[in-house]
């Protein structure tokens, strides 16, 4: 398999994921060199998760009708310049532009990057290849909190966006020279109806979960917001069945290694969504940690992630997709209940202990999602897969957060008191659910489902079946 590929894409992909998460901590030093309150400044994460969220389903279209690697190459400029605008933003509301910016070209990024890898890696190395791209999604946001901390206090916040800069061009010089041309292909006349159906739907559910969940405005707005976004959903699904070439292809879902894979990432990934909003408080607020420490403290996850890279395809060839998703399943679901035992008297060791084995699960079953739901999806197609699987990743994502928030707030409000260490074991016990739940997709997919990429020894060497045989 040819590495440097999936590696120049996934450094791409961790510029995106840490600085997303790396504001975060930079969040109240940012508002009051701005003059605005932190709540206020909060519509600067929605906005570049609104950007996302509007400019990923078109993302697979424009790689198609333009060219995959043009289009990766010029989505890292477009995130390179909103970040320097992002630090060179004297208002609030050129900061909220500048995000929004640069959530466009993380939009193209993402999507774009998964296609380029797809129509670049054979099917028998694809395991191997979303090992390396599946890492940044989770060690972004558990080194975000520690680099952001440390930026912000011994320089300042306009270094998070600056170092952006390098990285970025880095990744277009290497793209130029290492990754191949990619052939365009015959892209339909764009579906601008679906498109704006879809944008809104994605868009609507982000903003109205993450006002609802971090209230920079009345709940009721976010509440409003979501149910548009749900009614332009079912706009789509109706528009969908009857458009010759839908923005995106629903008709995807009927294949089901897609299904079960993408359906059950979902669920999983409200749990990854979740847990680094509390982990963080919890350690904060309950432990008594400093930002700092609680963010060295959350990056054994990291680690756990990493180590995946050296295990995935053995363990693939081995159990196959089916088997192994449903221990990664119930291993996630686990390991994410246990930081509902946790007290300021545990080891830390302990607590490290579990984390790590935490993003060792996680990122085994993102692994094997993001294979499996590519495996049998024919090249002219992988475009609408990649849109399809990002949106949702958007979604559930911010649902993660909302239901964490909301998990957090209804328990602290019945028991009238101030956030307790009771409110977060609650929360990570309801969210282990929701993961747990990730399993049921995964039960009726065929035990050699996927054989073809996993190399699952005892189904590989088969002729190809008929689904359902």
């Amino acid at each position: 398999m040819n590495r440097i590929v999936p590696l120049i894409l996934a450094v791409a992909l961790f510029m995106e994921q840490m600085d997303s998460t790396v504001i975060a901590t930079a969040l109240p030093a940012i508002a009051t060199d701005l003059g605005v309150g932190p709540i206020t400044l909060k519509l600067a994460l929605t906005s570049y998760m609104v950007a996302l969220a509007v400019f990923i389903p078109i993302s697979g279209w424009m790689a198609d009708k333009f060219g995959a690697k043009s289009i990766f190459r010029v989505a890292i400029l477009v995130f390179v310049v909103g970040s320097i605008c992002c630090a060179v933003s004297s208002s609030v509301v050129e900061f909220v532009l500048a995000r929004f910016l640069q959530g466009m070209g993380g939009a193209m990024m993402t999507p774009v990057g998964r296609l380029v890898l797809l129509r670049t890696t054979e099917k028998k190395d694809l395991v191997s290849a979303m090992a390396l791209l599946t890492i940044p999604a989770l060690v972004g946001p558990l080194t975000g909190p520690p680099v952001g901390g440390f930026i912000t206090t011994y320089f300042t916040w306009h270094w998070i966006f600056l170092i952006n800069v390098p990285v970025g061009l880095a990744g277009v010089w290497l793209s130029t020279i290492y990754l191949p041309d990619i052939e365009r292909r015959a892209a339909p006349p764009i579906d601008l109806y679906g498109f704006l159906l879809i944008s809104l739907t994605a868009a609507g559910t982000v903003f109205g979960l993450s006002v609802v969940s971090l209230p920079a405005l009345p709940p009721i707005v976010g509440i409003v917001t979501t149910m548009i976004g749900l009614v332009c959903g079912g706009l789509y699904l109706r528009h969908a069945r009857t458009h010759p070439a839908p923005i995106l292809k629903l008709t995807l879902f009927r294949n089901q290694a897609f299904r079960a894979a993408i359906t059950g990432g979902t669920l999983f990934r409200i749990a990854t969504g979740a847990v680094p909003f509390l982990m963080p408080l919890m350690l904060q607020l309950s432990f008594g940690m400093t930002p700092f420490q609680s963010g060295l403290t959350t990056f054994a996850g990291a680690l756990g992630a990493l180590t995946v890279k050296f295990v995935a395809k053995r363990l693939f060839a081995s159990t196959g997709f089916k088997m192994t998703l449903i221990g990664a399943s119930v291993a996630g679901a686990a390991t994410t209940a246990v930081n509902g035992f946790f007290t300021a008297q545990t080891p830390q060791g302990v607590i490290i202990l579990f984390l790590f084995a935490s993003g060792l699960a996680r990122s085994m079953f993102f692994t094997g999602t993001n294979a499996l739901s590519y495996s049998e999806i024919e090249d002219d197609e992988a475009s609408q897969a990649t849109s399809i699987s990002s949106v949702l990743q958007q979604v559930s994502l911010a649902l993660g957060v909302a239901f964490a928030a909301f998990v957090l707030e209804a328990s602290s409000y019945l028991s009238g008191s101030h956030l307790q260490l009771a409110d977060f074991h609650l929360a990570f016990f309801l969210v282990s659910v929701v993961s747990l739940a990730s399993l049921l997709p995964l039960l009726p997919l065929d035990a050699g489902a996927g054989a073809g990429v996993s190399g699952h020894r005892r189904y590989a060497a088969r002729p190809a079946e008929a689904p359902g045989e």
